[in-house]
């Protein structure tokens, strides 16, 4: 499947005329792949505020779905580490307001974020040790503004 995601991402790469250094992809869950694009051209397939890779990303599922491959795979691109770094940053917000939510005693809702992101918040404080039986966590509101809400036990 990894060699599969690989060629698929280097096609559209090629597609796009976009010059790449390589493509790494590796499974980190099962059924949940990781592709990393390492490029001189990084702001251009990331986008403002990640809107062109969350939309290569789009297309990059459905044409893994179109070679009628495992309809459970997940799989996430990123480049350069963009999503790394968001996904830390975001991390790190989540751990600040859970420790306020506990010390005041007080719901907190986040900035609205995507569904990957609230998703990992979700995770992150349902299995963190700090924070699993201490808060809990539920979406709030609609797209595009949906966010994550952080109530204390």
């Amino acid at each position: 499947m990894e060699l599969i995601i690989k060629e698929t991402i280097e096609n559209l790469l090629n597609v796009l005329g976009i010059d790449y250094t390589r493509v790494v992809v590796n499974e980190e869950q099962e059924d949940v792949y990781y592709a990393q694009i390492e490029t001189d051209h990084s702001s251009i397939l990331i986008g403002w505020h990640g809107e062109t890779i969350s939309a290569l990303q789009h297309v990059l599922k459905c044409l893994i779905w179109k070679q009628k491959l495992d309809p459970k795979a997940q799989v996430v691109l990123d480049v350069d580490n963009y999503k790394k770094r968001q996904e830390e940053s975001v991390i790190r917000l989540a751990t600040k307001k859970a420790e306020y939510a506990i010390d005041e005693r007080k719901e907190i809702v986040l900035p609205p974020m995507n569904p990957y992101f609230r998703r990992k918040v979700h995770l992150f404080l349902a299995n963190s040790d700090q924070f699993k039986e201490k808060v809990t966590t539920e979406s709030t509101g609609s797209e595009p503004t949906r966010s994550v809400k952080i109530l204390p036990l």
